[in-house]
């Protein structure tokens, strides 16, 4: 298999970045010492705006998870919105470090991690929108071994679950009051061959990843989403300082314009998504058409588009799913609000300025 997310384990929701906590304290120094950057700037269509050089922490290597970031690069919008460079600067990383230390402008995380390192760090970030409307983290097994397909079929099963990835599987299993006698909870690393070879009936994944390697593999995937049974949370979640949203309002809206054009233009089209992606922006990590394209059409169809982005846009968080969130984040054990982990304010102003930017699904 091609690039496989579980060959590194910063796929953990719930892990804290070493240095967190001292790179907390040194952006908060930053922030004493921050001017106020957008006072000589008059948009976030960028039309009068120049903001220099802009970057981004991605999470994950540069496969077509971020195939909207390379649209609006390829297409222009990241200039057009008064940017003279964003560097979209690949994972494995710890988001929340990389923007807590001035390294990234914005990283793109999921909110448990982003959750978790604000409630046990006092970290100053928000979340100010999120590409997926639906996590994909999935409990996979295979038709003819396992067949997991409904909370009853855990019954008896045994589940391979990564030690970083243990607390979530702990909140899933409390939430859908499920004891943990009544299976079997085998500790692994995060090469899937052990489920593909029927030595484990279950394993904690990702619907973007060992889900569809099993497909194009022929071993037909059986998945059972979190998100539809007890753990809903955004993910690809777009993370910035607190300093940054008061000193730097109008250079991460401008940024949010030119992310949300690029998404527009992958969503609509995901197989040219996939293609660039694979061409031009991660040839470097052996990634196959095939499973990139899969990818882009599961990301396009049911995790980046919901009745709340038809309603308000893409990157909208309803106030609903915000609080199912933080719901997550109370099985995990944790203490955090809504308003002490998200700040839609910024979109808002996006969408009010840029009304066209609603239409994502009628575009050519």
């Amino acid at each position: 298999m091609t690039a496989s997310r579980g060959s590194f384990n910063h796929r953990s929701v719930t892990r804290v970045a070493r240095g967190v906590a001292v790179a907390a304290v040194l952006a908060l120094s930053l922030a004493a010492c921050a001017g106020s950057g957008d006072a000589d700037r008059t948009g976030a269509d960028g039309a009068s705006a120049s903001f220099g050089d802009a970057s981004i922490q991605f999470s994950w290597i540069k496969n077509a998870e971020f195939m909207g970031e390379y649209l609006a690069d390829e297409n222009g919008y990241f200039t057009d919105a008064g940017f003279d460079t964003v560097d979209m600067i690949e994972g494995p990383a710890s988001i929340e470090a990389a923007v807590i230390s001035g390294n990234a402008d914005m990283g793109i995380g999921n909110a448990i991690s982003t959750g978790t390192i604000v409630a046990n760090e006092g970290a100053p970030l928000k979340i100010i929108g999120a590409t997926y409307q639906k996590n994909p983290f999935t409990i996979l097994s295979l038709a003819d071994k396992g067949n997991i397909a409904t909370l009853d079929d855990l019954k008896g099963k045994t589940i391979g679950v990564q030690a970083s990835n243990l607390s979530l599987w702990e909140a899933f299993l409390k939430v859908n009051n499920i004891e943990e006698s009544s299976l079997t909870t085998l500790p692994v690393q995060y090469d899937p061959t052990a489920l593909f070879t029927g030595e484990v009936d279950g394993w904690f994944s990702y619907l973007t990843n060992e889900s569809i390697d099993a497909e194009l593999n022929g071993l037909n995937p059986v998945n059972l989403p979190l998100a539809d049974f007890g753990l809903p949370f955004v993910s690809e979640t777009l993370t910035v300082t607190d300093d940054a949203i008061r000193n730097d309002r109008e250079k991460l809206k401008a940024l949010l314009v030119a992310e949300i054009r690029g998404w527009t233009d992958a969503i609509n089209d995901p197989h040219a998504a996939a293609k660039l992606t694979v061409d031009t922006y991660g040839p470097t990590f052996d990634l196959s058409i095939e499973k990139e394209t899969r990818q882009a059409e599961i990301q396009s169809s049911d995790l980046v588009v919901s009745s709340e982005t038809l309603a308000n846009g893409l990157f909208s968080i309803s106030t609903a799913l915000q609080e199912q969130s933080i719901d997550t984040l109370t099985a995990t054990g944790l203490t955090i609000t809504a308003n002490q982990l998200f700040d839609l304010s910024l979109l808002a102003e996006v969408y009010a300025e840029n009304p066209d930017l609603l239409a994502y699904g009628n575009q050519p």
